[in-house]
C-alpha cells in the first residue's frame, strides 16, 4: 500500500507539466495557455508541499521500484522549482503578454514559449528525484535543450548566439559528467555486482569498496562536467550571454532554478566519494573552484554595463558561495549552503522579475540608460532595491544569514586564506553592485517619463519573493529548518539522514 502511494505520489507531482504542455499545443490561445500554465505550475505547488511534508517526517520516499528516490535534499531543490516556477509562471502572463502587445513575439511564439516553460517545469522536477544516476544525467541534458529554445525564442541575433554557445559549452561539459558517472558506475560493479549499481542509493551503500583513484578521477569528472551547467568559473562563460538573452522568467528560472539542479549532482557525488576515499579530496576542489568563481564575479560584476549580465555574474558569486559551503564542510557549513540555495532562488527571480519590468518600462538594457525607478516605478523600486540589498548580503534580509553561516564555518575549518579572499571579493561586489544599484534607482531620469508600474501581474509576483526574502532574513519556518537540517545531515553523515 505505501509503495502504491509513493507511486501516485510522484506521479501526481510529474503529470501537471506533461498536461499543461499538452493543452497549450491543442489550445494555442494566447490567454488561455497563459492561464493553464499558471494552474499547472499551482499544482506542482500544491504538490511539492505535501511531498515536502511527507518528507520531514518520513525522510526518504522510493517510487517505481527503486527508480525514485527522494529525500530532505531532494526536497530542498523541488521546493525552490516549485516556487520559482509559480512565481515565473504568474510573471510570464504579464510580461509575455506585453512582448505580444508590441509585437516582439507573435502567436506562434508565445506557444512555443509556454510549451518550453511547461516542458522545462518537467525536466527540472525529474532531476532531484532520479535516484538513477544515468537518469539525473539525462534530464540535466534535457534542461539544457529545451532551455535552448526558450533562449532563443525571439530569434535575434544575439539570443541565437548565446543559444548556440550554451547549447555547445554545456553539452560539452555535460560530456565530462557523462564520463564520470560511467566511471562512478564502473567503480561501483567491481565492487558490487546488484542490479542497482547505477542508483545513487546503491553508490553510497558500497562506496567504501571504490578504487580511490577511479574515484578521484571520476569526481574531477563530474566537477568539471556539472560545474559547467552550474556556472562556476571558469566554466561559466556561457552563462551571463544565456541569461541576458532569456526572456526575463526564463533568466529567473535559469539563474533562480536549474543551476541547483546542476550543483545537486555535484552534490550527490560528493556524497559518495567522500563515503568512499574521506570528504578531502572532492571538499579542496569545490574551496578552490568556490574562490575562481566568487573572484571572476567581483571583477566582472565592476565592469559590466548591461543589467541582466550583472544580475548573471552574480549567480556565478553565489554558486561560488554555495560550492563554498559544501567544501568548507561541517554541519554548519553544509546547512549554510543548503539555505543559500532557498535564499538564492528567492532573491535572484526577485531581481530578475524588476529587471524586465524596468527593461519594458525603459526599453533599455544598459544601465547608463537607467535612472530614477523609484521615482517612474515606485512599487518596482522599492522591490528591486530590497532584492538588490538581499544579494549583496545586507541584513536582515535572507542572504545575510546563509553568507554568516559559510563564512563562519570557513574560520571554524582552519580555511584561513580561502575564508579572507571571498571576503574581500564579497566587500569589493558589495561596493561595485550597490554603486549600480544606487545610480539606477536613486539618479535622475535621462528623459521625462510616464509614471506607472507594468501592471498587478508583475507586482504580485515580485511581492510574494520580496516578503520571503524578508521574512526568511527573519525568521525560518520549523518545517523549513527541519528539511534543511536533514538535507545537511545527508551530505555530511555519509548519504542518509
Amino acid at each position: 500500500m505505501d509503495s502504491l502511494i509513493s507511486n501516485l505520489t510522484i506521479l501526481f507531482l510529474l503529470l501537471p507539466p506533461i498536461v499543461g504542455a499538452g493543452l497549450v499545443t491543442v489550445l494555442k490561445k494566447k490567454r488561455t495557455i497563459g492561464i493553464i500554465t499558471i494552474c499547472t505550475a499551482s499544482l506542482i505547488l500544491v504538490q511539492v508541499l505535501l511531498l515536502v511534508s511527507k518528507i520531514v517526517s518520513e525522510k526518504t520516499i522510493t517510487a517505481f521500484g527503486n527508480t525514485f528516490y527522494v529525500d530532505s535534499l531532494s526536497a530542498v531543490i523541488l521546493l525552490s522549482v516549485s516556487v520559482v516556477g509559480f512565481v515565473a509562471a504568474l510573471y510570464s502572463k504579464n510580461y509575455m503578454g506585453r512582448q505580444y502587445d508590441n509585437g516582439t513575439v507573435d502567436d506562434k511564439h508565445i506557444v512555443r514559449y509556454y510549451q518550453g516553460f511547461n516542458v522545462f517545469l518537467l525536466t527540472m522536477l525529474v532531476v532531484p528525484i532520479a535516484n538513477n544516476l544515468g537518469i539525473m544525467w539525462v534530464t540535466v541534458e534535457a534542461t539544457t535543450l529545451v532551455s535552448v529554445l526558450l533562449i532563443m525564442l525571439y530569434f535575434k541575433e544575439n539570443a541565437i548566439e548565446a543559444a548556440w554557445k550554451y547549447l555547445i559549452i554545456a553539452t560539452v561539459g555535460l560530456s565530462f559528467a557523462l564520463i564520470g558517472t560511467v566511471f562512478f558506475y564502473y567503480a561501483n560493479i567491481n565492487a558490487n555486482t546488484s542490479e542497482d549499481a547505477m542508483n545513487w542509493t546503491g553508490m553510497v551503500h558500497d562506496a567504501k569498496h571504490f578504487d580511490p583513484n577511479l574515484v578521484k578521477i571520476a569526481f574531477v569528472f563530474i566537477l568539471v562536467g556539472f560545474g559547467t551547467k552550474a556556472g562556476l568559473a571558469p566554466m561559466h562563460t556561457w552563462l551571463p550571454d544565456a541569461h541576458s538573452e532569456a526572456p526575463t522568467p526564463v533568466s529567473a528560472i535559469l539563474s533562480g532554478v536549474l543551476l541547483n539542479c546542476a550543483f545537486y549532482g555535484i552534490i550527490r557525488f560528493h556524497i559518495v566519494s567522500s563515503a568512499s576515499i574521506g570528504p578531502e579530496f572532492s571538499s579542496q576542489l569545490l574551496i578552490i573552484l568556490a574562490v575562481v568563481s566568487i573572484g571572476i564575479a567581483a571583477a566582472s560584476i565592476y565592469f559590466q554595463k548591461d543589467m541582466k549580465r550583472m544580475l548573471a555574474y552574480s549567480s556565478v558569486e553565489h554558486m561560488g558561495l554555495i560550492s563554498l559551503g559544501i567544501g568548507f564542510g561541517g554541519l554548519f557549513g553544509i546547512y549554510g549552503a543548503i539555505l543559500q540555495i532557498v535564499n538564492h532562488a528567492m532573491a535572484k527571480p526577485l531581481m530578475f522579475f524588476a529587471s524586465g519590468s524596468v527593461n519594458q518600462k525603459y526599453e533599455a538594457k544598459a544601465m547608463s540608460k537607467i535612472k530614477g525607478i523609484i521615482r517612474v516605478m515606485p512599487v518596482t523600486g522599492i522591490l528591486f532595491l530590497i532584492g538588490g540589498l538581499a544579494l549583496v548580503g545586507m541584513p536582515p534580509f535572507n542572504v545575510f544569514l546563509s553568507e554568516f553561516m559559510i563564512l563562519s564555518s570557513g574560520f571554524k575549518s582552519g580555511q584561513f586564506i580561502a575564508t579572507s579572499l571571498v571576503i574581500l571579493f564579497l566587500v569589493i561586489t558589495f561596493a561595485v553592485f550597490l554603486r549600480h544599484l544606487l545610480k539606477m534607482i536613486f539618479g535622475n531620469p535621462l528623459s521625462e517619463m510616464k509614471k506607472g508600474e507594468m501592471g498587478k501581474l508583475a507586482i504580485i509576483p515580485m511581492a510574494i519573493l520580496c516578503s520571503l526574502v524578508v521574512i526568511f532574513g527573519i525568521f525560518i519556518p520549523a518545517q523549513l529548518q527541519t528539511l534543511i537540517h536533514n538535507a545537511s545531515t545527508i551530505i555530511s553523515g555519509g548519504g542518509f539522514a
